[in-house]
């Protein structure tokens, strides 16, 4: 079997706040379609580490080298600010916990899902508002809410309304914040099932940051376990959750740690 080119190669990733430390010295790598997990308590690092990949905050130390699409490989720090914003926009897909921070909750649900496909060149009223609608469908939102604002609806619906917006482009790599958090169980359940269908279909990559090691036994092929900032454990996500090697992976799987 042909193995996939590297998509997101990550070097040495390090950052602190001053005396803080947010992450130390992370390396791995992404593929086309692959879905990576990344566990721990609190404090760990790992929401420092995604913010970092993301674009979102400048590491101090190490290599963040992304497959541009017609550019190859390239360090994403050496990119100028509107190629990081279109890369954002169109390959990329950013996931928030709060779905506050990645909807405007004053355009409607159509409008949300319709400014990614206008980002990439869109220009036909009409088939933006289909595709739009399209992927409400996929979501599971009634179409009669194509027009209503996105603060009307429910938390879970936001979420979902969330990961139209950012897959209605179908980026290549889609990175996910703690996406079930706060929802109930059998919120958390219909959408878990929703993610994995559309991840596998679309075949996009994705790094998924979590407490909840249910998620990413469901969505991930592999997982990174951090500590203070490290990697502590990596391998696939069974084999790292069924035969645990390192006492704080252990501690997590058994649930003693509060995460």
């Amino acid at each position: 079997m042909k193995v996939k080119p590297v998509l997101l190669e990550v070097s040495g990733v390090s950052k602190s706040y001053g005396d803080q430390i947010g992450c130390i010295d992370v390396s791995f790598t992404v593929r086309p379609g692959e879905v990576i997990g990344i566990v721990g308590e609190s404090g760990s690092g790992k929401s420092t580490l995604l913010s970092c990949l993301s674009g979102q905050m400048t590491p101090d130390r190490g290599a963040i080298v992304y497959d541009v699409k017609g550019r190859g490989p390239v360090n994403i720090r050496n990119l100028s600010e509107p190629e990081r914003r279109k890369l954002a926009r169109t390959d990329w897909g950013i996931v928030h916990q709060n779905p506050r921070d990645g909807l405007r909750m004053d355009v409607s649900a159509g409008g949300n899902v319709g400014e990614r496909p206008m980002a990439i060149g869109a220009r036909n009223y009409g088939d933006i508002r289909d595709e739009a609608q399209e992927w409400l469908r996929k979501v599971e939102i009634d179409l009669t809410r194509t027009d209503d604002k996105p603060k009307t609806f429910s938390g879970g619906m936001q979420q979902r309304l969330q990961i139209a917006r950012n897959l209605v482009t179908k980026p290549r790599l889609v990175f996910m914040d703690e996406p079930t958090g706060g929802l109930d169980v059998s919120v958390q359940a219909r959408l878990l099932d929703l993610l994995r269908g559309l991840v596998r279909q679309l075949g996009i990559a994705v790094i998924i940051v979590t407490h909840d090691l249910a998620v990413v036994r469901l969505l991930a092929d592999r997982l990174i376990v951090m500590q203070r900032g490290r990697v502590i454990e990596e391998g696939l996500t069974d084999q790292v959750l069924d035969d645990p090697h390192h006492p704080y992976t252990q501690l997590l799987v058994s649930s003693v740690l509060q995460v």
